[in-house]
């Protein structure tokens, strides 16, 4: 290079410079410096930039959330299988609630009648045991009552909350406000019952504390209804 030959005859010439100071970038005295328009690089050697630690960490990151994606190739478990097969099948496994539902209504529409008769107040008694779908224990016939001692299951509502959270632990807390839903609904159906076996339909504050109770199982049934479909992922 022409300005290390002439960093060696300054060196020659008594000079305290010397290449190998030129090569760490000082420049050799009584030597003009380079114009501007000359390549930086042949100027004074630079270091590589360090790469920031910010930068590094975003790498990483980005690394790590693409590792995470699914692949093409992925196929879904025997439990996500079972999730999908599930939903699929929410509209049958919610039918007996919306048919609940709808036997309340009726009943509701027949407390709401001002010349209410023994036998509207027999059916309507009638239906509020049907909504109740076997989960009041006092309502249940003598083949029901005997199953529900010998510990089987009887109650349609705990059998389809059961169904709806299989895939859910116990401690997990959409099942847990699910069952705490479902109790509130057989305590309500329980309390209705109890207005309803005491009250005259006669009288028209029975029947208002009669319709009153009965709205407040409708939202308990709504309220449950919504548990089932949150376990169910609907």
């Amino acid at each position: 290079h022409p300005l290390a030959q002439r960093a060696a005859a300054a060196a020659g010439a008594g000079s305290a410079y010397s290449p190998a100071r030129y090569l760490r970038g000082v420049h050799p005295p009584g030597v003009p410096r380079a114009s501007s328009s000359a390549p930086e690089h042949l100027l004074s050697p630079r270091r590589p930039p360090r790469p920031r630690p910010g930068r590094l960490a975003g790498k990483a990151r980005r690394r790590r959330l693409l590792l995470q994606l699914p692949y093409g190739h992925h196929h879904p478990g025997p439990k996500e299988l079972l999730r999908e097969q599930k939903r699929k099948s929410a509209r049958f496994l919610l039918a007996p609630i919306a048919a609940s539902r709808e036997t309340l209504v009726k009943a509701q529409d027949l407390l709401a009648s001002e010349n209410a008769s023994a036998a509207d107040a027999e059916e309507v008694r009638g239906r509020l045991s049907a909504a109740g779908r076997d989960c009041v224990p006092r309502e249940r016939n003598s083949v029901v009552a005997f199953q529900s001692r010998t510990g089987v299951e009887v109650c349609t509502f705990s059998l389809i909350l059961k169904n709806a959270a299989s895939l859910l632990d116990d401690k997990d807390p959409v099942k847990v406000e699910a069952d705490a839903s479902l109790a509130e609904l057989i305590q309500s159906f329980s309390d209705l019952g109890t207005v309803v076996e005491n009250s005259n339909f006669e009288l028209s504050d029975d029947r208002k504390k009669m319709k009153d109770d009965l709205l407040s199982t409708i939202s308990a049934l709504d309220k449950y209804e919504q548990g089932v479909k949150d376990c169910l992922g609907v």
